[in-house]
C-alpha cells in the first residue's frame, strides 16, 4: 500500500510555515493519538528546529488509553510537552492552554526586558490533514472561527484568530509528506481517515484493518456486526458477512465489497469497534 500524494497546495503550506515562524512564540504540533508516529511529518522537525513545541494528541477518546498514557510519556522525555485532547468534548484543551501559557512566558519576559509593552502570546497550530487541527483552535478559540470537516486538507491558507487579550493563534493547512513510502504508515493514515478516499482501494484497507482489530481485540468485530462462527474464519468472510447485514449489495443481490468496506472504515474511525493505538509506543529503555 504505497501513495504517491502530494498536491501543489502543501508545498504552499510549508513555504508560508516558514514565512510565519519568525514570529511565533509556541508551536502548537497536533497528531492523532489512535497513530501519534505515522501522523507525524517527518519535516516536521526540520521545520520547528529550535522553536517551542507543545504535542496536542488529539482524538484521544478514540485511542487505547494506556497507550496514550505511555505516548505522552515518550514525547516529553524528547523535549516536547504533551497533552491529550478530545475536541469534541473539549477534554484536556485548558490542560493545553496552560501548557503553552507556561512555556510562553519566558519568551515573553524576554521580549518585555527589551522595553517592549507585553503582547498576545502567538500561537501556530500545525499537523497532517485530519488530525482534528482545527476543532482543536476551535475548543481554544470557545468559538467555531476556524473551517472543520471530515474530509483531509479542509484548511487551505494561514488563518489568525484573537482569542481575548492573551492569545493569538494561527491555524496552517495541513502538511503531508511527498511520498507515503512505508505501506504500514500508508494503511494507517487510510484506516484513520487521514488521506483522501479517492487515494486508495477501501476493501484492501478494510480487509488489512479486520484482520488487525481481531488479533487486538477478538470478539470486538463479531459482537457489533453479530457475526455467525462460520463468518469469523478470515477477514474476507468477515467483509462478505458484514456487506450483507448492511445491505451492501448489488441489484443481482451479490455484496457490493467497496461499499461494505467504507462500512467498516466508517464504524472503526467513529470508535464503535472500540478504542485503539493502531501505533506502539517506543520501548523505553531501563
Amino acid at each position: 500500500m504505497s501513495f504517491q500524494w502530494y498536491p501543489g497546495h502543501m508545498d504552499k503550506a510549508k513555504r508560508e510555515v516558514l514565512r510565519y515562524l519568525k514570529g511565533v512564540d509556541v508551536v502548537v504540533e497536533v497528531l492523532d493519538a489512535r497513530i501519534p508516529a505515522s501522523s507525524r511529518n517527518p519535516e516536521i522537525d526540520r521545520l520547528l528546529l529550535g522553536l517551542t513545541r507543545v504535542v496536542a494528541l488529539n482524538k484521544a477518546d478514540l485511542a487505547d488509553r494506556e497507550k496514550t498514557q505511555r505516548w505522552l510519556g515518550h514525547l516529553s522525555r524528547q523535549g516536547w510537552p504533551a497533552v491529550a485532547t478530545d475536541a469534541v468534548s473539549g477534554a484536556g484543551i485548558r490542560e493545553l492552554l496552560g501548557t503553552i501559557e507556561r512555556l510562553a512566558e519566558e519568551r515573553l519576559a524576554a521580549w518585555m526586558r527589551k522595553g517592549r509593552q507585553r503582547r498576545a502570546v502567538r500561537l501556530m497550530v500545525v499537523g497532517v490533514p485530519n488530525v482534528g487541527k482545527s476543532s482543536v483552535i476551535n475548543r481554544m478559540a470557545g468559538r467555531s472561527g476556524a473551517k472543520t470537516g471530515d474530509l483531509p486538507g479542509v484548511t487551505r491558507g494561514p488563518q489568525w484568530l484573537r482569542v481575548g487579550q492573551e492569545l493569538e493563534l494561527l491555524d496552517m493547512p495541513g502538511i503531508l509528506w511527498p511520498k507515503l513510502g512505508e505501506p504500514e504508515v500508508g494503511f494507517k493514515l487510510a484506516a484513520t481517515g487521514a488521506i483522501e478516499a479517492r487515494l486508495f482501494r477501501a476493501e484492501e484497507v478494510a480487509l488489512r484493518l479486520l484482520r488487525w482489530v481481531a488479533q487486538e481485540a477478538p470478539g470486538a468485530v463479531t459482537a457489533r456486526f453479530e457475526l455467525r462462527e462460520e463468518e469469523q474464519r478470515e477477514p474476507a468472510a468477515m467483509l462478505e458477512a458484514i456487506g450483507r447485514r448492511r445491505g451492501c449489495l448489488t441489484a443481482g443481490g451479490r455484496v457490493d465489497l467497496e461499499r461494505a468496506a467504507v462500512v467498516v472504515l466508517t464504524e472503526f474511525r467513529k470508535g464503535r469497534l472500540g478504542a485503539y493505538t493502531l501505533d506502539d509506543p517506543p520501548e523505553e529503555p531501563t
